[in-house]
């Protein structure tokens, strides 16, 4: 460390309990300033000071640290929303606005502790939303009934969503360690209590025919779609996704590549979420056949409100006018069907489920199992394959009554 120091290189100092050294930098709007860094030892300072002057040669430096608030922004615009898929911002975009930035926002960055995240999450399940969020207020005056009356309707976040909250910071706090803005991720360092998962009772083989034949006979214009998602096992965007094109009547065959998405205010018709989740499978004949019908269903409905059509995709499913239909207006549908029909509702989500226990039921194999499943690992087929039906409980149960009754 010897030797005179050139003009503009700076200066090392003691400071307080340690010591403290700067430098002569470009900042981002192109003027000059200092920029400080601090350390217990001159040595730790000496190696912060070569590496300071190593970053101001490559380019302009920050000489003040952003807010937890700011680089949030910054990586929402710059990082998730170019990157990611639309669902994926809007989900990010809606945890920091109103769970991270309203408590965790104004502190810095590369301030931001453990201790700090760890309280901002045992706080955040405490704290209402309702009174929060402002949602009593901005309800018609006769409709108020919790926070803007005086009351308190006790909206508390689930765990779902402390959890989705961690794990946006953490995701963002990892671009922060990448971009060398801290040196660590607080928030992979703290550990929340996962949401208990909720056992899945799919429908029998029983249950599935008779909702498909209760919605034959009334003649239901979404008959196809229960088919493909109870046969097949489709996702719900992907029924809503799928296109003519997509379907060839001679091979008997379906491509499943695209899915229809709410992302905000907008429905979008992009690529599935997975390479793994496009591939081609083979149409039984209830399949070809309900896609027939849902074809000159169609045809029908472009007949009858001639220019008022709007399908823009050739999509197979769609509304009387051919517009998209809303994701969400299809799970409430196959719930009044359910109901119509006498059987248990159970989510649209739950009948890939209900597709795999069929599978089992029919003793296909797993890896033919996993191909219908467009499953990437043959553990997420097995995991369904060891959860056995509550037929084959009983009789295990009664095989184990029977055997310790018989060596009595």
């Amino acid at each position: 460390m010897s030797g005179k120091r050139s003009n503009g290189e700076g200066s090392i100092y003691p400071y307080k309990n340690g010591h403290a050294a700067y430098a002569w930098v470009t900042k981002p709007d192109g003027k000059r300033a200092r920029k400080y860094v601090y350390g217990k030892t001159r040595d730790e300072v000496h190696d912060k000071w070569i590496k300071l002057h190593s970053e101001a040669k490559k380019g302009p430096v920050a000489t003040r640290h952003r807010t937890v608030a700011v680089f949030l922004t910054y990586w929402l615009d710059s990082i998730v929303k170019p990157n990611l898929a639309p669902l994926s911002y809007v989900s990010y975009e809606g945890y920091v606005r109103l769970y991270i930035a309203p408590h965790l926002g104004t502190k810095r960055l590369d301030k931001l502790t453990v201790r700090d995240v760890r309280e901002w999450l045992t706080k955040l399940a405490t704290i209402c939303q309702c009174c929060a969020q402002g949602k009593d207020a901005d309800r018609a005056p006769d409709r108020r009934k919790c926070c803007a009356v005086g009351g308190c309707c006790e909206s508390y976040p689930s765990r779902r969503v402390i959890q989705g909250s961690r794990d946006a910071l953490r995701a963002a706090l990892t671009h922060a360690v990448g971009e060398e803005e801290i040196s660590k991720n607080v928030a992979s360092l703290v550990k929340v209590s996962k949401p208990r998962r909720r056992r899945i009772r799919p429908w029998s083989v029983a249950d599935a025919g008779h909702f498909l034949t209760d919605a034959a006979a009334r003649d239901d214009h979404l008959f196809a779609a229960w088919v493909l998602v109870l046969t097949l096992g489709l996702r719900r965007g992907e029924v809503l996704g799928l296109t003519w094109k997509s379907i060839d009547f001679e091979t008997g065959e379906l491509y499943v590549d695209h899915q229809i998405q709410r992302a905000g205010r907008q429905i979008l018709h992009r690529e599935t979420k997975t390479e793994e989740s496009d591939d081609f499978l083979p149409l039984p004949e209830l399949c070809l056949k309900a896609l027939r019908m849902r074809r000159a269903q169609q045809t029908g409905d472009r007949k009858a409100v001639g220019e008022l059509w709007q399908d823009t995709h050739g999509l197979v499913f769609t509304t009387k006018y051919g517009t998209p239909i809303e994701p969400g207006n299809l799970t409430r549908m196959f719930a009044l069907r359910a109901r119509r029909a006498g059987l248990r509702v159970i989510p649209l989500r739950n009948t890939r489920h209900t597709c795999s226990s069929l599978l089992v039921a029919l003793k296909v194999h797993p890896k033919i199992a996993q191909r219908i499943l467009r499953h990437s690992q043959i553990a997420m087929t097995m995991e369904v394959y060891a959860e056995a039906s509550e037929e084959q409980v009983r009789a295990a149960i009664g095989k184990l009554s029977d055997a310790m009754g018989g060596t009595g």
